[in-house]
């Protein structure tokens, strides 16, 4: 719904639907009503101010090449809602005596595994333990044989589990199904009958597989009797660790999985570009390149970076953050089999947990969380909004417990009992190096059709577009993709320039380069997600030393399925405030 604007004396308030549900209540509601009907509904989000309307206020560098080698949703305008005016409610824990089917991405029929957990009546608060010794989690790449050993019969006695008894919930198949039902449909959220819930392409991505690996940690280290055990991260964003850790590529390891892209196996680096690019260099140049761009340079606020906001009765999937719709995609597809039809097992929500190296993938997301929090930048790091912060989960823990979990409770990873080997974090300076020579907009815009006359856009081809700045030359903007309509079932990217020259670029160690969107398939009711991307704009500005101009060209590049993404429309606005 539109957002509908009612003034008076004294206040000037905005209605927003959570998500395009149309509501009875008409729009004449003095504020004071107006709120404590939102409240009831949980589907409005209400923002009033006083007097007019008030617009939102308008390094380090390295040489790349030697650096390598030596290494060997959308925003509003003036009447958006902050989320922390938001009258709405948490997300609440799944019922699992309620657990449904899981489903076919495409097809809709019946998926060929039970991804219900084990029902019980008996459900605990959980409180976290005290830390005396913090876990340390290992980079793969460097774990010793004692380690490897360890890990291996942990693995081991947790398959077992799967024959000795199918139904004890810390068992392999078990632990892998988790992801499988807040993932692929089979839970429903509390209250809403046939509305998914989803753990991905929102605030709640992180929290959620925070909490999973804590508990999947604590179950293996039961099972060996060692509760200092705890698991390997991929570094794949390091050059030394962007190979698969070959501790998962040894057949007849418990730790090896077959459904694995075979051609990517070591010394294979992984591409988190996705770009299909054969030059081993040019790969480890773009890894670093997404990473500084998701972690840093194209974030302009706290949601950018850990997804858009998901309360009780929206719609899932609202919108991904920039680590999750890049490096954290891009392994998924990497690493997953083409030759399945949905590339189980990593490729594909409802299967990745099958796959030991999914949780050593998402050990690094987890560390991503954790690094970013530490990020010395303009933008907030934590949300505070208690819809964020009160949404739950629920897990059995290493004693076969079902327990209740918040999302308070896990923002700090060391009260959670762990931290991470310590390596070296080289995007951290790999800021694109600037432009030799200023890209005149006359020479690149002769015959680039403006967004009106573009959009809604079938990203059928490398498609170039005129889109006008809220301020000339050097000033703080961000680029809002609004309304992508995508097929959930299919593997989908693009990436996205300013003002390139070139119109199938696959080096993203450049100036124009401003970021990326994936997603991984997955099921929903209707097989169709809609969410926004926004990608700060004020650094690449100032490394492509953009001239006095009032428009820009942007270049969308479909690299994966665009004939299934539909683009709703593109706007640059000026950069709102970075408030959580």
């Amino acid at each position: 719904m539109a957002p509908q604007t009612m003034a008076s004396l004294q206040y000037s308030c905005t209605v927003l639907a959570a998500h395009s549900r149309p509501s009875s209540k008409p729009f004449s509601a003095k504020p004071s009503q107006l709120a404590t009907d939102a409240r009831r509904s949980h589907r409005f989000h209400v923002s009033c101010n006083g007097g007019t309307n008030q617009n939102p206020s308008a390094e380090g560098r390295v040489d790349r090449r030697n650096l390598l080698l030596g290494l060997g949703g959308l925003y509003g305008t003036a009447n958006l809602v902050s989320d922390s005016q938001a009258y709405a409610a948490p997300i609440e824990p799944p019922e699992f005596k309620n657990c449904g089917v899981a489903r076919d991405v495409q097809t809709n029929d019946i998926l060929d595994v039970n991804c219900c957990p084990p029902v019980t009546d008996k459900i605990i608060d959980y409180k976290l333990p005290p830390v005396t010794n913090l876990r340390i989690r290992p980079a793969a790449h460097r774990v010793s044989k004692e380690y490897i050993a360890k890990f291996e019969e942990a693995i081991r006695r947790m398959k077992a589990l799967d024959k000795d008894d199918p139904t004890d919930p810390r068992g392999f198949m078990q632990q892998a199904n988790i992801h499988c039902a807040y993932c692929n449909g089979a839970h429903d959220q509390v209250g809403f009958k046939d509305l998914d819930l989803q753990v991905h392409n929102s605030w709640l991505f992180f929290p959620f597989h925070r909490w999973y690996l804590f508990f999947y940690e604590r179950i293996l280290g039961k099972l060996i009797d060692d509760p200092t055990f705890s698991l390997p991260y991929w570094n794949w964003d390091n050059p030394k660790g962007m190979q698969m850790p070959r501790i998962f590529d040894k057949t007849g390891s418990p730790l090896y999985n077959v459904n694995r892209d075979q051609t990517h196996r070591p010394p294979a680096l992984i591409d988190l570009s996705l770009s299909n690019i054969s030059d081993d260099l040019q790969v480890v140049v773009n890894n670093q390149s997404v990473m500084y761009n998701e972690m840093i340079r194209s974030v302009n606020s706290t949601l950018d970076f850990m997804g858009k906001p998901y309360r009780k009765g929206d719609n899932p999937s609202p919108g991904m953050g920039s680590s999750e719709r890049g490096s954290h995609v891009a392994a998924h597809v990497w690493v997953g089999d083409p030759n399945n039809k949905y590339r189980e097992d990593m490729g594909n929500f409802y299967s990745a947990g099958r796959d030991i190296l999914f949780y050593c993938h998402h050990a690094n997301v987890d560390r991503m969380w954790s690094i970013w929090r530490t990020l010395k930048t303009d933008v907030p790091k934590d949300i505070t909004d208690p819809d964020y912060l009160n949404a739950a989960f629920l897990f059995y823990d290493e004693n076969k417990q079902l327990v209740r979990v918040k999302v308070a409770d896990c923002i700090d990873h060391k009260k959670m009992g762990y931290d991470f080997d310590k390596v070296d974090i080289p995007w951290l300076n790999y800021r694109p190096p600037k432009k030799a020579a200023k890209t005149k907009i006359q020479n690149i815009s002769s015959g680039v059709q403006k967004a009106e006359d573009l959009f809604p856009l079938n990203l059928k081809k490398i498609t170039r577009v005129l889109v006008p700045k809220s301020g000339k030359g050097k000033a703080d903007e961000v680029l809002v993709l609004e309304n992508i309509e995508t097929d959930a079932t299919q593997y989908i990217k693009f990436d996205v320039f300013v003002n390139d020259e070139d119109d199938n670029a696959k080096e993203l160690d450049k100036a124009e380069y401003a970021g990326t969107f994936a997603q991984v398939p997955h099921k929903t009711k209707n097989k169709k997600d809609i969410s926004n991307i926004n990608l700060r704009l004020t650094e690449l500005y100032e490394d492509i030393d953009i001239d006095d101009d009032d428009t820009v060209v942007v270049t969308l590049v479909p690299r994966s399925n665009g004939e299934d993404v539909t683009i709703g429309g593109i706007k640059i606005i000026p950069s709102p405030p970075k408030s959580a």
